[in-house]
């Protein structure tokens, strides 16, 4: 009796679908696995005020467009390094409105306190955010975690 071998590996179970490719700097392309965001089609783009450097812009931002992408791609010189939500040097303060910032690494005081990071900012409602110096969020994330 002979028995067969398949030499074939079994198929993955891959769920490319929780997977997408994030719009980001060119010099920053990666991919990045996110929390599930459902959102309605009807949503349109929310306005988000960035002051920064003595200067107002105003930006259409897409609800499932990072405020920082929607910056680079409107050539804003806005600072950044990672793009993850880790490194804290696209620091804002959120002066108004609502942002989904639940991929990013600050501390539930912090946000609360209303700071944010550009990179993982996706808006919920119409903004207003102020970039501020990376130290004046680096003292307040770092006393949280003394805590």
């Amino acid at each position: 009796m002979a028995t067969t071998i398949s030499l074939t590996p079994p198929p993955l179970p891959l769920n490319f679908k929780k997977y997408q490719i994030t719009k980001t700097h060119p010099n920053t392309p990666y991919l990045k696995q996110h929390s599930v965001r459902r959102l309605s089609a009807a949503v349109k783009a929310y306005k988000v005020l960035i002051e920064h450097g003595g200067k107002t812009t105003e930006l259409e931002v897409e609800p499932d467009e990072t405020i920082l992408s929607k910056a680079l791609d409107s050539d804003l010189p806005v600072p950044y390094d990672c793009n993850l939500g880790v490194c804290m040097t696209c620091p804002a303060r959120l002066v108004a409105g609502k942002v989904d910032q639940s991929d990013g690494m600050l501390s539930d005081d912090v946000v609360e306190a209303g700071y944010a990071l550009m990179c993982v900012s996706y808006p919920r409602s119409d903004c207003h955010i102020r970039i501020i110096p990376e130290e004046e969020l680096l003292s307040l994330q770092l006393a949280t975690a003394n805590d």
